[in-house]
């Protein structure tokens, strides 16, 4: 299917998140769409897909003209969006998910869907067990399910925004192999992304937005150069390996144990010193997350001991941790990190953690602006979470933590960002390591892994390696160590 978007606008406020877009993107092509936080790739492709309206312009599909008034109107049309957080209801089961706003009678046909979606993930070269309970897929195979569900839908213009973020390399080739084939079936895929190798490998042509624009397309062999110009208006580099002098062990994790689902780790000691970075490198789903909860004291211990600063925390409640200066920011930015409905002001006041009986809000708006302009979020201290885009959440999510906590516990803590945006909060993070903080993180970016990180430890189906230098550890060995080899 075909697809044309002329002149598209749309504002919020003063806020051109798109100033007059006009694109085209042929049947059967990878389009890839590139731009900084904030360009207004998601307000594009949420118009496009029916979950917000335009203020003018047309939408063409195939030669017709069409209204996208809301996302069921997209999916009669063929269009379905991917969205960055999962659209789906983790107790429920995956046949259930899948029948939930399908067409149909007052009886749901589980047998009948889960037929149709075995062999639409047949077809694909997916596996997916159709009776387990969302809640307790990896993001990726939630992913594979979302995807599915959309092709059922009968979908032939695929939108997926930022897919790759959060899950493994080997699901990402297992996406972009699926994606390649939907292609060559005369489907359109419209690929959102701020990771330029992932353009280079996956898309035929790709287009670039910058401040709600459409500044520039091309096609292969894409020169990355020119992309980063085009999406900064500027040459952006990482800069040197920021490296710090590690002191005396903050965390103490001795012959720790701890289990939730299928994944178990045991026997797990672990020293993580002041001013040290430690990346946990690993397939999702491998025990990464599992460690920064108990380390968080938000999943209880089955052995061991978790000493923090001298003082035993084991089985203490996530609260405790706080006190002692224990800051944990989840993968799961509007399920579990931050409120919707809730305005910036109202988190951080909040957060803030006023005393007396009243609330300050004039406090709270001047503090959400200084937030604001530290961390660089487009936004307003009015502005609800939900309404900022993917990467300016996750720059608000990590504004919220606190100066003074002292040991980070962050899973993905640069998902969704741009390459300026990951520079920058890795330098503001690096500053807490420079005055005697420490983190534990997890990121499905090896370059991310090895550049930030002093140490590495990676995770495979409940075992854990020996820690790495990821000074003197490469790409490949990584990867190897990712996969099972030497773990």
């Amino acid at each position: 299917m075909e697809v044309q978007l002329r002149e598209i606008r749309k504002h919020f406020g003063p806020v051109k998140a798109n100033d007059g877009i006009t694109l085209s993107v042929p049947a059967g092509s990878i389009q890839g769409i590139l731009g900084e936080n904030g360009a207004g790739k998601s307000t594009l492709m949420k118009i496009l897909s029916g979950f917000q309206p335009a203020d003018s312009g047309d939408i063409v599909l195939d030669g017709t003209l069409v209204q996208m008034r809301s996302p069921a109107d997209a999916i009669r049309h063929g269009v379905g969006m991917l969205h960055q957080d999962p659209l789906d209801f983790p107790p429920m089961s995956v046949v259930d998910n899948l029948l939930i706003g399908a067409p149909g009678g007052v009886i749901p046909r589980r047998r009948e869907a889960a037929a149709a979606i075995a062999g639409e993930a047949r077809s694909l070269g997916l596996s997916i067990d159709l009776r387990a309970e969302v809640g307790s897929l990896t993001v990726g195979e939630r992913q594979q399910l979302e995807l599915l569900r959309l092709l059922w839908l009968g979908a032939r213009v695929l939108i997926l925004d930022e897919p790759t973020t959060g899950i493994s390399a080997e699901q990402r080739a297992v996406l972009f192999s699926t994606l390649r084939r939907l292609a060559g079936q005369g489907k359109t895929v419209i690929f959102v992304s701020h990771k330029l190798e992932e353009v280079q490998d996956l898309c035929t042509r790709v287009a670039v937005l910058r401040q709600g624009r459409l500044v520039g397309a091309a096609l292969p062999p894409f020169e990355v150069e020119g992309l980063v110009n085009m999406m900064f208006a500027r040459q952006v580099s990482p800069g040197e390996r920021m490296v710090c002098t590690p002191g005396e062990p903050m965390l103490r994790l001795s012959s720790l144990g701890v289990e939730r689902g299928r994944i178990r780790l045991s026997g797990l000691d672990l020293d993580v010193r002041e001013s040290e970075t430690i990346g946990l490198a690993g397939m999702e789903g491998s025990g990464q997350s599992l460690l920064l909860r108990a380390c968080a004291g938000l999943v209880p211990t089955v052995q061991g001991r978790i000493r923090l600063n001298n003082a035993d925390l084991t089985g203490k409640p996530y609260r405790q941790f706080k006190k002692r200066g224990v800051a944990y920011v989840p993968a799961s930015r509007l399920e579990e990190g931050l409120i919707p409905g809730l305005t910036l002001t109202e988190h951080f006041l909040l957060a803030d953690r006023q005393g007396g009986v009243f609330i300050d809000r004039e406090k709270g708006r001047r503090l959400a602006q200084s937030r604001i302009e530290e961390f660089n979020i487009r936004g307003t201290p009015a502005n609800r979470v939900e309404s900022l885009s993917g990467g300016n959440q996750q720059r608000a999510l990590l504004a919220l933590v606190k100066e003074k906590a002292k040991l980070l516990l962050l899973e993905h803590p640069t998902r969704g960002l741009d390459i300026e945006s990951v520079i920058y909060l890795w330098g503001k993070l690096k500053e807490r390591c420079l005055g005697g903080g420490a983190i534990l993180f997890t990121s499905s970016d090896l370059d991310e892994l090895l550049r930030y990180s002093d140490r590495i430890l990676v995770f495979f189906s409940g075992r854990v390696s020996a820690l790495l230098d990821a000074a003197t550890t490469t790409v490949d060995e990584l990867g190897q160590l990712i996969g099972g080899r030497g773990v």
